[in-house]
């Protein structure tokens, strides 16, 4: 338990409750877990058939919500790759990890993480994957990971002993294949294990493996609701580049490459495809020749490129997430034959959510649900008895503190999140949290997204927009799921945006995020 446990952001007033690390030793006297940590990049809870039947199905994921638990409000604090992995890893807003964006930032290896406390506590801890914060993992026994975003085919890995190696096949499957090669060769099996298992899927360009290549392509999928959005009232909406229909790249993006075509990302495509061997290279082929032959003769233009691309997008996208279900069956089913998951938490999530078309966009940044949202599914070791969905607010910060708990481990004063292992042990804390705060800071940047910070309720959002904009957004996420009626400034929700601003403010200075552009704040 740590002081940011008790949490009331009343009409600007921050309570905090009591700490007790010493009891909470006391009362989680048991053996230690091990925990399996599974995270993917930018796949969002609408491409999981636990939670959203309407595309593909997710069976060995699945797995994972059937045997244990789904969080259906789980969120993340700053909807961006490195960033999110910072909050994760620190328990702390970006605020405080000082890891705010992907454009500017290298994380301080030197400060404190959940995997150096788990290490000092005697636990075995290794990371295989995506790193993806410009410094060299720290805290960890053992570690493999790629290179900056890492390549989908024979990627470069780098090496605990700073080695880059060079790697054969697909990534999804090498990542695997060194997990469970750490878990059956590299590890002191008389000590409890923590493996972060970092997967490059499903990040753009979602170039599947290439014996998956033929699937779903009889499918034609619905356009989202709000795939013609027009951002009436949400000038920051308007402003992005995101879109599906004008920024999605036909060649790096949709795989249309052919003579005399350019694109601005045209170069980076061919570098990926170089990454592949002749016979790879002839499946891949001989797959898109017939596709790019088509579409280049049809000649498609507005509305139906705009929906053409959208299919294109669908497709690739699932494909990807096809072979990371595959690889995660191969983990539980190693788990399973190894007798560990009785004494093994299972985790999986992903660094953030995605649009898949939902106001025309692609990729995540914004505050808005589909982004701000996440998916997170655990198996729970013996002793935990809750099954079903846990309705709780929850947010990446707090996977640190949960697995430190669930190791014995004292959860630092300083970390921003709150273990769910109340949660895990089916109670319902009747002072748990009722809001999230957010920050968004890489801009101007790629997809240009503006700057941000908000406050999510149960029911209501308010965000306000900053830096060369001075715009605010309120949001009832019960009468307007899809979050297109700006209901800021409009009569009868006066009293409602004052309430959420104080609350707003009152996370600002818990988490001592000193943001000073807002008139409002400064008159506080």
């Amino acid at each position: 338990m740590n002081r940011f446990h008790f949490i009331y952001p009343v009409a600007g007033t921050v309570v905090l409750g009591v700490s007790c690390v010493a009891c909470q030793q006391k009362d989680k006297a048991k053996k230690p877990y091990n925990i399996v940590y599974i995270m993917t990049d930018d796949h969002t809870a609408q491409m999981m058939s636990c939670y959203d039947t309407r595309y593909m199905e997710t069976p060995n994921l699945d797995r994972i919500a059937a045997d244990g638990v789904r969080f259906t409000n789980s969120f993340v604090a700053n909807s961006l790759s490195g960033p999110s992995r910072a909050c994760i890893i620190t328990g702390k807003h970006s605020c405080a990890n000082k890891f705010y964006d992907n454009s500017t930032c290298v994380f301080d290896a030197s400060q404190q993480t959940f995997p150096k406390l788990l290490r000092e506590a005697g636990y075995q801890t290794a990371v295989v994957g995506k790193w993806h914060l410009g410094s060299l993992p720290t805290g960890f026994d053992y570690w493999e990971v790629l290179p900056g975003q890492g390549d989908y085919y024979n990627p470069l890995m780098i090496t605990g002993q700073n080695d880059t190696v060079p790697k054969r096949g697909y990534v999804t499957d090498i990542i695997t294949d060194d997990a469970l090669g750490w878990l059956e060769d590299g590890r002191d099996k008389d000590k409890p294990f923590f493996l972060m298992i970092n997967h490059k899927a499903i990040h753009r360009n979602w170039m599947a493996d290439t014996t998956d290549l033929a699937l779903y392509e009889d499918r034609t999928f619905p356009l989202p609701e709000t795939f013609y959005d027009d951002y009436k009232g949400r000038t920051a909406a308007a402003s992005q580049e995101m879109s599906i229909e004008d920024d999605m790249d036909l060649i790096y993006d949709l795989k249309m490459l052919a003579p005399g075509k350019e694109s601005g990302l045209r170069k980076v495509y061919e570098n990926i495809l170089g990454r592949l061997n002749p016979d790879e290279r002839r499946a891949w082929d001989r797959f898109y020749g017939p596709i790019i032959e088509e579409f280049y003769k049809r000649g498609l233009k507005g509305k139906e490129l705009a929906e053409w691309k959208f299919q294109r997008y669908m497709r690739d996208y699932m494909k990807t997430v096809k072979s990371l279900d595959d690889n995660v069956g191969r983990v539980l089913d190693y788990l399973e034959e190894k007798d560990l998951l009785k004494n093994t938490l299972v985790v999986y999530t992903s660094d953030q959510g995605f649009y898949m078309g939902e106001h025309g966009w692609f990729d995540k940044r914004f505050m808005y649900e589909e982004s701000m949202r996440t998916p997170l599914v655990m198996r729970l070791p013996d002793g935990f008895d809750r099954r079903g969905d846990i309705t709780e607010l929850v947010q990446n910060i707090d996977y640190a503190p949960t697995f430190l708990e669930l190791a014995g481990v004292g959860i630092p004063d300083d970390m921003h999140g709150v273990s769910l292992v109340p949660l895990l042990e089916g109670k319902h804390p009747e002072d748990w949290r009722t809001s999230l705060y957010y920050h968004f800071y890489e801009y101007p940047a790629e997809h240009m997204v503006k700057r941000h910070y908000g406050i999510r309720t149960e029911r209501y959002k308010l965000i306000h927009f900053y830096n060369d904009i001075d715009e605010w957004e309120l949001y009832d996420i019960q009468e307007d799921p899809h979050e297109l009626d700006n209901l800021y400034g409009k009569d009868g929700y006066g009293e409602i945006a004052a309430d959420l601003k104080d609350r707003l403010f009152s996370l600002q200075e818990l988490y001592d995020d000193p943001v000073r552009f807002s008139p409002e704040r400064d008159k506080e």
